[in-house]
């Protein structure tokens, strides 16, 4: 059903096969765009109560092994990333729980020294937008982007929903916000157009079948996140104008025992000639301004 602005919903992003699209092209004729997002999150001890999902089922609050793990990744795991990044000379793009800078200011100091770039995550993982009507909604993004303009003086070019929680207002307020791109939609390989009520806004690949979290929780460990990773790739590679992202959240792959795998992942990456790896801002910014004629292709099928 069509809403006032003319389009469904449901159809944000007409269909259309990879195979026929305009060919894309990375700065320096790379064959392939990755991008490097470790998600950085602030989990409430003792939440407030969502309808759709209780934040620590494993048993009534507080749930110390469950906060605790994801505690490791702000005391710990964060840290190793920083070193090992640092070591690969890679900018990151930090999906982050806006409130983890307030909490956290030494994190906030050490990703505003290495410039990295910032996908506001929402406020808390553990506050999702599911239950929100448009107000709230709206709140939510209002004071997340605020908070990033008051701490940075910079606006906030990334979007993605916290835990993945999203309405189907959600593309429509972060483009009234001005926000540049999103990554709630994980279904397809290349940047593409979504359409939105005002305004504009464009979608980045973000992954979660080789993400680091998603894949514990279905028995895989990190030697399968470094295989599951590299098989993707190899594929994007050979197939040139892909966009690679490799999701990461330092609880997980920042342990001790998991760090390694990240490791030899990074080295083999690199180890490749036309690689681009870049910031979300930066794959969003090249799309806009060089891939015009991909962009007008998928507008010509929306008005068809």
């Amino acid at each position: 059903m069509l809403n006032e602005f003319n389009f469904d919903p449901a159809d944000r992003a007409p269909f259309s096969p990879i195979s026929e699209r305009p060919q894309l092209r990375w700065p320096n004729d790379a064959k392939i765009a990755i991008w490097v997002v470790p998600n950085v999150e602030h989990y409430e001890f003792l939440p407030r109560p969502s309808k759709k999902r209780d934040p620590w089922p494993r048993m009534k609050h507080p749930d110390i092994i469950g906060y605790g793990t994801r505690d490791y990744g702000n005391r710990v795991g964060i840290w190793r990333m920083f070193d090992l990044f640092d070591r690969f000379e890679i900018r990151a793009t930090v999906s982050l729980s806006m409130a983890n800078w307030v909490h956290y200011p030494e994190i906030f100091k050490a990703m505003d020294a290495r410039n990295w770039s910032i996908m506001c995550h929402g406020m808390y993982n553990t506050r999702y937008h599911w239950d929100m009507s448009e107000h709230e909604e709206r709140a939510e993004i209002e004071e997340a982007v605020t908070l990033y303009g008051e701490l940075t003086g910079k606006t906030l070019r990334g979007w993605f929903s916290p835990a993945a929680s999203y309405t189907l207002n959600t593309p429509d307020l972060i483009a009234e916000a001005k926000i540049t791109y999103y990554c709630d939609w994980h279904h397809d390989d290349q940047p593409l157009p979504l359409r939105v009520r005002t305004g504009s806004l464009i979608t980045i690949p973000y992954s979660m079948d080789y993400n680091d979290s998603i894949l514990h929780r279905q028995q895989f460990e990190a030697l399968d996140y470094y295989t599951f990773a590299k098989d993707a790739f190899d594929t994007l590679y050979d197939e040139g104008g892909q966009v690679l992202c490799l999701a990461l959240h330092p609880y997980m792959m920042g342990q001790p025992h998991r760090i390694g795998h990240l490791a030899r992942l990074l080295e083999y990456i690199k180890e490749h000639d036309k690689v681009w790896i870049a910031t979300g801002d930066e794959i969003a910014d090249w799309y806009l301004r060089n891939c015009a004629d991909h962009i007008a292709w998928h507008k010509a099928r929306e008005a068809s």
